[in-house]
């Protein structure tokens, strides 16, 4: 890889080897294991053995570790198992669609920080292809060992909060290059399609992403359409039918109505991290788009084309239609649902007890804003408008 991306690329295969070494000895990563392995009493009582016996552990297991490949080779049965654990299907569509030989840019919608590629890869890797290379902010890599983490999983560094027009451009210029670079490589990138989570449900494109991944191409391909066609760019819809991380989207989006900030606590990004990781997220389904080949005169009309795809793609589940009418009824709406939307009376009641749990976990102020997070999507659905023009 060429020296210019060192400060933003994922770990190479020859640096596998010291990054492991040096998580083997990370006490917070010995700790963190040595709880969730099964081992809490004896981490409680004698943490020092614990420890001691998790490095152990990690010595034997990533003896043979070599490269980044046979990494992500070695912990896939732990990704497997954790998500069996925290879902109740993942299904996924139109992937047979896209040839495998080619690399793929995936611009996703955006509503979990962790787990939106981690199932995206989860799918790759279970349909035999290779994984993607994973955008993260730079705000996610301020603990050096979510850092590594992160890095020897092949996700590539995002800077954000610049102030300086000239730096700005800099660093849009080098992540333009390396994403471009990636795909002539061969090396499929997930990126999301705007900065941050969609909180509140709705997905839409950020155009600047799309005038980002341009930039570095301008002196070499004639126009912009061009250069979105050689990076095979593919909408992909991320759906999950309960969030894990809703009822705190919840208090930020009230709080920023209310306020007109948020400010984040420290470490609240890692806890969402984990929150979003470990909690129940029901059933998952995952829609692969069509590669991007129209002619657009903007990145805005690249961006809407996009967005009509992920809106289309998107799968609804019960959870949704059930808060959408639970939002509407509050608001003195009705709502018509299409025919395959009607609920069973079992989905429904599953739904309604689910959303009504965790309405009771939180103020009634953050009601309005936990339904929309699951309503939204509805109301930016095709088929929901095509009924419901009026509402």
């Amino acid at each position: 890889m060429t020296s210019c991306f060192d400060d933003i690329r994922p770990y190479g295969d020859e640096e596998v080897q010291s990054v492991l070494k040096r998580l083997q000895g990370d006490p917070a990563l010995l700790d963190m294991l040595g709880r969730a392995n099964g081992n809490g009493v004896l981490h409680r009582q004698l943490p020092w053995l614990s420890r001691a016996l998790t490095r152990l552990a990690l010595r034997w297991r990533f003896s043979q570790v070599k490269t980044v490949a046979r990494f992500q080779d070695t912990i896939a049965p732990f990704i497997q198992q954790l998500v069996h654990s925290t879902t109740t299907e993942v299904t996924w569509e139109g992937l047979d669609q896209l040839p495998g030989q080619q690399a793929y840019l995936f611009l996703s919608n955006h509503r979990d920080i962790v787990s939106d590629p981690s199932v995206v890869n989860y799918i790759l890797y279970d349909q035999g292809r290779g994984t993607t290379r994973i955008a993260i902010g730079d705000n996610l890599t301020s603990d050096p060992l979510v850092a590594d983490l992160m890095r020897l999983n092949k996700s590539f560094i995002v800077r954000r909060n610049l102030t300086s027009p000239r730096e700005k451009r800099d660093t849009y210029m080098t992540l333009s290059s390396f994403i471009n670079q990636s795909i002539a490589d061969n090396q499929s990138v997930w990126l999301a399609q705007r900065e941050g989570r969609a909180k509140d449900g709705i997905d839409r494109t950020d155009p600047a992403i799309l005038k980002m991944l341009y930039m570095s191409q301008k002196k070499l391909v004639a126009d912009f359409s061009t250069a979105l066609h050689q990076l095979f760019l593919v909408p992909v819809a991320i759906a999950y039918e309960y969030d894990p991380c809703d009822i705190a989207k919840a208090r930020e989006l009230e709080a920023r109505a209310r306020t007109g900030s948020y400010v984040k606590a420290p470490g609240e990004d890692v806890e969402s991290i984990v929150q979003g990781i470990r909690g129940h997220k029901g059933r998952v389904h995952v829609a692969f788009g069509r590669p991007l080949q129209e002619t657009f005169e903007s990145p805005q009309e690249a961006a809407a084309a996009l967005d009509r795809q992920i809106h289309q793609l998107y799968h609804l589940f019960p959870s949704n239609w059930v808060a959408a009418q639970m939002l509407c009824r509050r608001q003195g709406k009705s709502l018509t649902l299409p025919p395959d939307a009607q609920l069973g009376l079992l989905d429904r009641q599953q739904a309604e007890a689910r959303l009504h749990q965790r309405l009771a976990q939180c103020e009634p102020a953050l009601h309005p804003y936990l339904l929309a997070i699951y309503a939204n999507p509805v109301f930016q659905h095709p088929s929901y408008n095509a009924l419901n023009p009026a509402v």
